[in-house]
């Protein structure tokens, strides 16, 4: 093996401020390496099952409050039912894979010492807390066919947190320095709103009474468009760091995801009233699909943080174009 170091990136990263005509560099030049071509950032040390299933957990239950509010609304009991005990199942489970990696329940307990508005994770964590009994309280309301007034009010305000607990973890994750997830901030709570909203229709399409799942089929075709929208604008925008998702295990996830959801979202639309066959198989390809990309988007944001030139090459494009804003001023 050769004794030279191994750059993650051919070439460096240059800058030079002029105040005036004639005048010397004031900043030497700036080069950006990677020892050994090593990873700049750490990798993730989330465990992959735990943390995907809790992104992918969240957006199921998030949307299924909304969706039992529109039943309830709409005199859809076996739907509204559906969805309120998807929506109180899939955010147990949810915390209990949260719990499951932090190791220990006293850390969750922890975050919920201190309020502190510039921490996506305190925020999340009082979020969930507030959010998940009120879930419990609708469902066990809902299944006892008592304390309506109680339950009505639970549901109610579940639906009020539910679109913040579908797209918070959006917020966790690009929150970070990973490449593929903080390029995306934008963009990526756009994705999980659709994603979770194409998961809460395909759990109410598996279900619930075909003759009351119009408000489900109806979700599912806009949470398809949002999520496979955002995502290709998501791409568009992320440049050199969207490359992790058209590579290895994240670019096989995402074209299933896209495939599952965009064919579950036609199978719904054809499914109508009577196609209990259909509405199942649909309701099987969205939640496949929604948890597929969910599971694309944590995979591809581990590898752009365990290749160092995803770190590299946008930090020296950024150098270069402050270099040539600052070279072009009179």
């Amino acid at each position: 093996m050769s004794g030279a170091p191994r750059d993650a990136v051919e070439g460096a990263g240059r800058r030079r401020r002029r105040r005036g005509r004639g005048e010397q560099a004031v900043v030497p030049d700036a080069e950006f390496a990677s020892y050994y071509g090593r990873p700049i950032l750490k990798r993730p040390r989330w465990r992959p099952l735990d943390i995907a299933g809790y992104l992918a957990l969240g957006g199921l239950a998030g949307a299924s409050s909304l969706l039992a509010a529109g039943a309830d609304a709409t005199a859809r009991p076996a739907l509204a039912r559906t969805a309120k005990l998807g929506a109180a199942g899939a955010i147990s489970l949810s915390l209990a894979a949260l719990v499951h990696d932090l190791g220990r329940p006293s850390r969750f307990l922890n975050m919920l010492r201190v309020v502190k508005p510039t921490s996506p994770m305190n925020l999340g964590s009082w979020l969930l807390a507030g959010y998940a009994p009120l879930t419990m309280a609708a469902a066990a309301a809902d299944v006892a066919g008592r304390y309506r007034a109680v339950g009505a009010a639970a549901t109610a305000s579940a639906a009020a947190l539910g679109p913040a607990v579908a797209t918070y973890t959006a917020v966790l994750v690009s929150d970070t320095a990973v490449p593929a997830w903080h390029g995306g901030r934008r963009d990526l709570p756009f994705v999980f709103a659709g994603s979770g909203a194409t998961a809460a229709a395909g759990l109410a399409l598996v279900a619930a009474p075909a003759e009351e799942t119009g408000p489900a089929r109806r979700m599912a075709v806009l949470g398809a468009v949002l999520e496979l929208g955002a995502f290709q604008l998501m791409k568009r925008r992320l440049g050199l760091a969207a490359e992790p998702y058209e590579e290895g295990r994240p670019r096989a996830m995402l074209r299933a995801a896209e495939a599952l959801t965009a064919g579950g979202a036609a199978l719904a639309v054809c499914a109508g009233r009577r196609g209990r066959a259909r509405a199942v198989l649909a309701g099987t390809a969205l939640l496949a699909g929604s948890t597929a990309m969910r599971l694309a988007v944590f995979h591809a944001g581990v590898a752009s943080a365990e290749d160092p030139k995803y770190t590299v090459v946008p930090q020296r494009e950024r150098l270069e174009a402050r270099s040539r804003d600052g070279d072009g001023r009179p």
